[in-house]
């Protein structure tokens, strides 16, 4: 007879008491709450490694100042290749 395993599955059946995993003592780091400050002085809670339990994180950057995120200043396109290749070469392109 044939069993109810999938086939290829190349493994033999265990009991339930060897399947739970068992994490490793003393490998994981303490994964608490903390307390994430903005720029703009909003915080809000959220669960880390960073710190003590209850620690305050004070960002210097983030969402609401950078410019990546903000749409300022764009100096990629300033400096950047592409600028670079309009200019030696703009002459060549299709007309505006």
């Amino acid at each position: 007879p044939r069993s109810a395993r999938p086939r290829g599955s190349g493994h033999t059946p265990m009991s339930l008491e060897k399947q739970v995993a068992v994490m490793k003592k003393d490998t994981h780091p303490d994964y608490h709450f903390i307390k994430v400050v903005m720029t703009d002085g909003t915080s809000f809670m959220t669960r880390s490694s960073y710190g003590e339990p209850d620690a305050t994180l004070n960002l210097d950057i983030d969402p609401l100042s950078h410019p990546a995120w903000t749409g300022g200043p764009q100096q990629i396109t300033e400096k950047g290749r592409v600028s670079k290749f309009n200019a030696k070469f703009g002459a060549f392109g299709i007309k505006k």
